[in-house]
């Protein structure tokens, strides 16, 4: 599994790479061959994001205990991601202006009012994202620890089982030796009874002898 998410960490550092070389391009092309870049890296950072969803469902996968190292490393590209789309918007904003610029012949000062607006509001999504970030993150680590609560119960439960089947082994075993012991009392009883009714029929035996031998005499 972890080659899988090593295979696409690889792809994302290609596309990552590809994608910051097109953003600083952006602002020097001409009209046409800007417009057609900023479709081509909205596509890119689309799939840029297909590859963390992939890289955090490699993530979910692994085992709690080996987890932490790929966590962080997710949180760095997930920063990555973060700092890219936010280069692309002002790449866009720059864009925008020169464009607007150059159709109505402004002299740029109410597009850099525009533009400074525009960079505010961009700040501030850029603080609002942080805080989703953050609660993503508080979010996935309660997940995480939901899990090893789940998997740290599920040992307890498998050990309380297979300590009640060895009672229950035991229970069966002291119920044959009980009744082995049983039988073997009883037999017992039953052997000393036969002794002393032959020991009773040899006294009467003897005694009887002994009767018809005084009579005799």
């Amino acid at each position: 599994m972890s080659s899988d998410f090593e295979g696409y960490e690889q792809d994302f550092a290609v596309l990552t790479a590809e994608i910051t070389g097109k953003i600083a391009r952006v602002p020097r092309l001409p009209p046409d061959e800007k417009k057609q870049m900023v479709a081509n890296v909205e596509k890119q950072l689309e799939e840029a994001k297909e590859l963390l969803e992939q890289m955090d469902l490699e993530v979910r996968e692994i085992p709690p205990q080996s987890r932490g190292m790929y966590s962080n490393r997710m949180r760095s590209y997930k920063q990555e991601m973060g700092k890219l789309e936010t280069d692309f918007k002002r790449s866009r904003i720059a864009y925008s202006d020169e464009v607007r610029n150059e159709l109505l012949g402004d002299d740029g000062n109410s597009s850099e009012n525009q533009r400074a607006h525009l960079l505010d509001n961009t700040e501030r999504l850029e603080r609002s994202s942080r805080r989703l970030e953050a609660g993503y993150q508080i979010a996935v680590e309660t997940e995480q620890i939901g899990q090893e609560m789940l998997e740290n119960l599920s040992h307890d439960r498998e050990k309380i089982q297979r300590a009640r089947e060895r009672l229950r082994e035991t229970d069966a075993n002291l119920g044959k030796s009980s009744r082995i012991l049983t039988g073997m009392l009883r037999r017992i009883i039953q052997n000393r009874i036969l002794l002393v009714i032959l020991g009773i029929i040899v006294v009467i035996t003897i005694l009887t002898a002994i009767t018809f031998s005084v009579r005799r005499h």
